[in-house]
Order: C-alpha cells, then sequence, then structure tokens
C-alpha cells in the first residue's frame, strides 16, 4: 500500500515551503518537512542548527553533527536547516535548547505536538 503524504501546509495556513535541499532533510528526503502517518517521529518543524541545538541532542542519543556516509549523511553544523522531530524541537524548547525556526517551512502537523506560540518565540526574524 504506497505512502499517503499529508497535504502540504505550513503553520501559518500557507504552502508549505522548502526547508533544506542541501544538506536533502524531511521524511520523505525532498527537502521539505511533509509528513504522513507513517511519519512516527512527527519530523515536521523546520530549524536551523546550532550548535548548542546539535550538542544537546547528542546528549539525549541522537547525534546530528557525526557524518554516516553509510546512509549518505554528511551529519550537520550550524546554519543548516532541518526537519526536526516536533517532540524533540519541543525537548528542546523547554531545555532552553530551541533552535531558530522556520515558520513557512513547518508543517501544519507540528502544531499536533508544539503550540503556535512556541513556534512563533522562536520564529527567524525574517518571518516577525
Amino acid at each position: 500500500m504506497p505512502i499517503r503524504m499529508d497535504a502540504s501546509v505550513n503553520v501559518l495556513g500557507g504552502s508549505l515551503q522548502s526547508c533544506s535541499r542541501d544538506p536533502m532533510t524531511g521524511f520523505f528526503r525532498n527537502g521539505a518537512c511533509d509528513t504522513c502517518a507513517e511519519d512516527r517521529g512527527s519530523h515536521t518543524v523546520c530549524a536551523v542548527m546550532t550548535a548548542e541545538f546539535l550538542a544537546f541532542s547528542k546528549y539525549l542519543g541522537n547525534d546530528l553533527s557525526t557524518p554516516r556516509p553509510e546512509y549518505g549523511f554528511a551529519g550537520l553544523k550550524p546554519g543548516d536547516h532541518w526537519c526536526l522531530c516536533a517532540g524533540r524541537f519541543l525537548q528542546a524548547h523547554e531545555d532552553g535548547a530551541a533552535p531558530r525556526v522556520n515558520l513557512a517551512a513547518t508543517h501544519a502537523r507540528a502544531l499536533d505536538i508544539v503550540p503556535l506560540d512556541v513556534l512563533r518565540e522562536h520564529a527567524l526574524d525574517i518571518e516577525g
């Protein structure tokens, strides 16, 4: 049975924008934080990586900075945009380590886990 992608809508109600194609991100590895029922981690928050967040994630057991060539993963560095799991983003927010968020590239399904006011608190300056 084919995987059915949810509608590509962002948290602001508009069309979901691309998060990153270099590095290629997203549950579907299409550059966007698209999601579906099979995306158990809800990889829906488009975030800009910081050294602090990468260290936080590694400490919690998800090392996003170490290259894993066997998976075609070069490792993330500060400044890279990446589709984060909504629950991990909320955890980082609660622990004071949340990165900036691109609201236009954050999928509406993130709102199932992260309140919009929390996402807005970490929004990139260009989004007001």
